[in-house]
């Protein structure tokens, strides 16, 4: 399956990148651990808050993905155009979370312009977008989500690679069988946005506790 191609198919017009919730009309954001903190004083980190966010945000990718659902993961990867490398073996999330070589071997890589168009010279920038289509069983899930999580902490393992210095790389779950793209931006929250209401509605009705303030009475209505 091609990445773009199932994009403007099933999502038409959405760009794979932060703020999906407003893309989106069928779209959810949660909060994570939402009544810790990372700290426990200046400088210690609150070992409870991350053990939380770890547990709710594994919880909701078991539940929006089965060992039967297809999925396609993909990573962008922010960098200068000076130092671009087209290897494959540069995407360690890829390397470090998927095991089997074979799988890794389909993994593609595309080109695109610089996702943030809101910074100075963005014209020296370019995101690489890399997929690969896979199933759950193939991703060492729980050690990605943690990375993803951990990656404003340099002092937490894992962490997601990131040689380049600039945004974070961003990585996006989504499920080709029930049309679902969750997006977990840091340890603070995730997006979840799907092409038909009714297929998220078990995990608005599970989570709603999570629901993000800000956003729940919008939230609240769509699924009224």
């Amino acid at each position: 399956m091609e990445l773009q191609e199932y994009i403007n198919t099933t999502f038409p017009g959405l760009v794979l990148k932060p703020s999906l919730y407003y893309q989106s009309n069928i779209s959810i954001h949660f909060d994570l651990a939402r009544d810790l903190y990372q700290f426990k004083n200046e400088t210690e980190l609150n070992p409870d808050y991350f053990n939380r966010v770890y547990t709710q945000a594994i919880s909701l990718f078991n539940d929006l993905f089965s060992a039967e659902d297809k999925i396609l993961l993909v990573t962008n990867v922010y960098q200068n155009k000076d130092f671009v490398r087209k290897s494959k073996k540069k995407m360690m999330v890829y390397r470090h979370y998927i095991q089997n070589k074979d799988v890794r071997f389909r993994l593609k890589q595309e080109m695109l312009p610089y996702m943030f168009d809101d910074e100075e010279n963005t014209e020296d920038y370019c995101t690489s977008q890399f997929s690969l289509q896979c199933c759950k069983q193939d991703i060492r899930y729980p050690l990605l989500i943690k990375a993803i999580c951990n990656q404003d902490f340099s002092v937490l393992k894992p962490r997601l690679h990131n040689p380049y210095r600039l945004y974070h790389p961003d990585v996006f779950f989504i499920n080709l069988t029930n049309n679902v793209i969750f997006y977990i931006y840091d340890d603070r929250g995730c997006e979840i946005i799907a092409s038909d209401i009714d297929t998220i509605r078990p995990i608005y009705e599970k989570y709603t506790d999570l629901v993000n303030e800000y956003f729940r009475v919008e939230i609240d209505q769509r699924f009224k």
